[in-house]
C-alpha cells in the first residue's frame, strides 16, 4: 500500500519539474528578447529607419551584420527595434482583452438572466467568424496605428476570455462563501471584486501567455497584408512581406531574420503558457 500511495506523488513531482523547465525556458527566451528590444540602440550602429544609399540589398557582414533590405535599411537594427512594436502591441492587446473579457464574463456569469443572454449572444456573433478574418475586418475599419491595432487584436480575443470567466463564475456563485457574503450584506460589486474576481482568474493566467503568441502572429499577418504596421516602421510581419520577392532571388537575409525572431518569440510565449498549464494541472492532482 505504501508503494502504491507514493506513485501519485512521484508523478506529480515529475509534472512539477517538467512545468518548471517549460516556464524557465519560455521566460528566459522572452527576457532575452525584451532586453534586446530595450537595448536595441546600443546593439546596432544603424537606426531602424536609417538608409544606407550605398548599401542596398547588401549581404550579411561588414557594416551590416545581417545585411540590408531593398531600401538600404539595416536588417539587424530593424529586427531588434521591431521587437518593441511586436511585444508592445501583443502584450497591450492581450491585457485589454483580459480586462474587457473578464468584466463581461463576470457580469454574465453572476447576474444571469437577460444580462447573460444578451452578452453571450454578442460573444457568439464575434466567435462565429474565424479569428483572423475578423481581425482583417476590424483592422480595415479602424486602420493601422499602435492604438487601433491593440483594439483590433483585443476585440478578437476578448470573447474567449468572457466565455471562460463566465463558466468559472457560474460555478463559484453557488459556493457557500458567496452565500455568506450575501447574508452579511455585501453588495454585488463587492462580491464580484473581492470573491469572484480573484478566484476566476486562474485559467486566464494560464491562457494569457499563449494568447500573446497568437496576438503576435495576428499582428504579423495583418502587417504582411498591409493592414498593420507599414514601412518604414520596423515590424516583423511587414519586414517579411517586404523581403518575400528577395527570397526567390536568393537574398534570404531580408525576410528570414524577422521570421526567425517571430518564431522564437512565439515559442517563448508558448512554452511559458504550457508550463503554467502543466503546473496548474499538477496542483489539481
Amino acid at each position: 500500500m505504501a508503494a502504491l500511495e507514493m506513485v501519485p506523488v512521484v508523478s506529480g513531482s515529475r509534472d512539477g519539474r517538467f512545468a518548471k523547465i517549460l516556464i524557465w525556458t519560455g521566460g528566459t527566451i522572452l527576457v532575452v528578447v525584451a532586453l534586446a528590444a530595450i537595448f536595441a540602440p546600443l546593439l546596432s550602429s544603424w537606426g531602424p529607419k536609417e538608409i544606407d544609399p550605398n548599401g542596398t540589398l547588401a549581404a550579411p557582414g561588414g557594416e551590416h551584420l545581417l545585411g540590408s533590405d531593398g531600401n538600404g535599411m539595416d536588417v539587424w537594427s530593424r529586427v531588434l527595434h521591431a521587437a518593441r512594436i511586436d511585444l508592445g502591441i501583443a502584450i497591450c492587446a492581450v491585457a485589454l482583452a483580459v480586462v474587457v473579457g473578464t468584466l463581461l464574463g463576470m457580469l454574465a456569469g453572476y447576474l444571469g438572466g437577460w444580462v447573460d443572454d444578451g452578452l453571450m449572444r454578442i460573444v457568439d456573433i464575434f466567435q462565429a467568424f474565424p479569428t483572423f478574418i475578423l481581425a482583417l475586418a476590424v483592422s480595415a475599419l479602424l486602420g493601422g496605428g499602435f492604438v487601433n491595432l491593440v483594439i483590433t487584436i483585443a476585440a478578437v480575443n476578448a470573447p474567449a476570455y468572457a466565455r471562460l470567466v463566465r463558466a468559472e463564475v457560474r460555478t463559484l456563485r453557488e459556493m457557500q462563501y458567496i452565500d455568506a457574503a450575501k447574508t452579511s450584506g455585501a453588495s454585488t460589486i463587492g462580491i464580484m471584486w473581492r470573491h469572484l474576481l480573484p478566484n476566476s482568474l486562474t485559467p486566464v493566467r494560464v491562457i494569457a501567455p499563449l494568447n500573446c503568441g497568437w496576438a503576435m502572429l495576428t499582428l504579423a499577418g495583418l502587417s504582411f497584408l498591409g493592414l498593420g504596421v507599414t514601412v518604414p516602421t520596423a515590424e516583423w510581419g511587414s519586414m517579411i512581406s517586404l523581403g518575400t520577392s528577395d527570397v526567390v532571388a536568393g537574398r534570404w537575409w531580408t525576410s528570414v531574420p524577422p521570421g526567425l525572431a517571430l518564431l522564437v518569440c512565439v515559442l517563448g510565449f508558448s512554452l511559458l503558457g504550457e508550463g503554467l498549464q502543466e503546473r496548474a494541472e499538477a496542483r489539481r492532482r
